[in-house]
């Protein structure tokens, strides 16, 4: 399972012209789910997201975490982020878990980040969505669980 979180100021994802989910600070994830990955592994990647330090103290250092700062997580299905990309130049998304045992975990995914803080957003799984952000620093990290 992969993440790639983004600090931002402001995100939202929409689907055919309607907001579907909206944050404003907080972190917009990019969820990528590999054939092995199960609910233990996604439970470990939204634990880690929700406290891995990436907002600045009054010191300007990166040490506090979305919660500490009350941020909102908009989280984002995204099976490109699973793609081989080390030969040629077209991806082998074959890493990638099949939609919907992919839906299925996704789903699983959102409803224990949602249990374990309440200011979650998501996408539309599989849907073709526009993503809006206001990036932050810029401030980007690939996590891998």
């Amino acid at each position: 399972m992969k993440a790639v979180i983004q600090r931002v100021t402001q995100a939202s994802v929409s689907v055919d012209g309607t907001v579907v989910g909206v944050i404003d600070q907080g972190i917009l994830a990019y969820i990528g789910l590999g054939h092995d990955d199960d609910l233990t592994v996604a439970k470990k990647l939204i634990d880690k997201i929700l406290t891995y330090r990436i907002f600045a103290n009054e010191a300007g250092r990166l040490d506090k975490n979305l919660q500490e700062v009350q941020g909102g997580l908009l989280l984002v299905s995204q099976f490109t982020l699973m793609a081989k990309t080390d030969k040629g130049r077209r991806p082998d998304f074959g890493p990638a878990m099949a939609p919907e045992a992919a839906k299925a975990l996704f789903d699983s995914l959102v409803l224990y980040a949602q249990s374990q803080y309440s200011k979650v957003a998501t996408g539309e799984f599989g849907a073709n969505m526009q993503v809006s952000a206001v990036n932050d620093g810029p401030i980007n990290f690939l996590l891998e669980v």
